[in-house]
C-alpha cells in the first residue's frame, strides 16, 4: 500500500475549499478505501489547530480537531522518536522552511513516503523528498 504524508496545507485547503481541495478529498477517499495510507505528524496537526484558533477561535479549532480525528489519517507522535526529530532538524538547518514543515518532510523521508502539499516552501526539498503537489 502506498504511504503518503500530509502537510497541514492539504487539510487547510480542504477546510477552506481552496485550490487542491478536490485532490485532498480524493486522497482521503483512497485512504478510506484502503488504497493508500495517510500519515500526519502531530506537529503539523498543531499547526492546523493554532492557525484555526488564531483566525477564528479555540472552539473552531476544537471542531476541526474532531473532524480530523474522524478522517482516515494516522497521527504520528514525535515523543521519543529522535530519528524523526534529528531529520527535521537537518532539514530546518539546511533549508529555509518552517520547523513544522521540516517535520512533515522528515516524516516523509523516514517513512519512505510521498509528501503531499501545495506549499511552495517545500520546493527546495524536492531532491531529498518525493513531493506530490496539489495545485490546479
Amino acid at each position: 500500500m502506498d504511504t503518503k504524508v500530509l502537510d497541514s496545507w492539504v487539510l487547510m485547503a480542504l477546510f477552506n475549499d481552496q485550490s487542491g481541495a478536490e485532490q485532498a478529498e480524493n486522497l482521503l477517499h483512497d485512504a478510506a478505501t484502503a488504497r493508500c495510507r495517510l500519515l500526519m505528524c502531530v506537529v503539523n496537526w498543531g499547526e492546523i489547530y493554532y492557525s484555526i484558533m488564531r483566525a477564528h477561535s479555540q472552539q473552531a479549532a476544537e471542531e476541526k480537531a474532531r473532524q480530523i480525528a474522524a478522517l482516515p489519517i494516522e497521527l504520528v507522535p514525535v515523543e521519543a522518536d529522535l530519528a524523526l526529530v534529528r531529520q527535521a532538524a537537518v532539514f530546518k538547518a539546511s533549508y529555509r522552511i518552517s520547523y513544522a514543515d521540516a517535520f512533515a518532510a522528515a516524516l516523509a523521508k523516514i517513512s519512505k513516503a510521498e509528501l503531499v502539499t501545495g506549499d511552495p516552501e517545500f520546493e527546495p526539498l524536492k531532491g531529498d523528498v518525493k513531493i506530490r503537489w496539489l495545485r490546479t
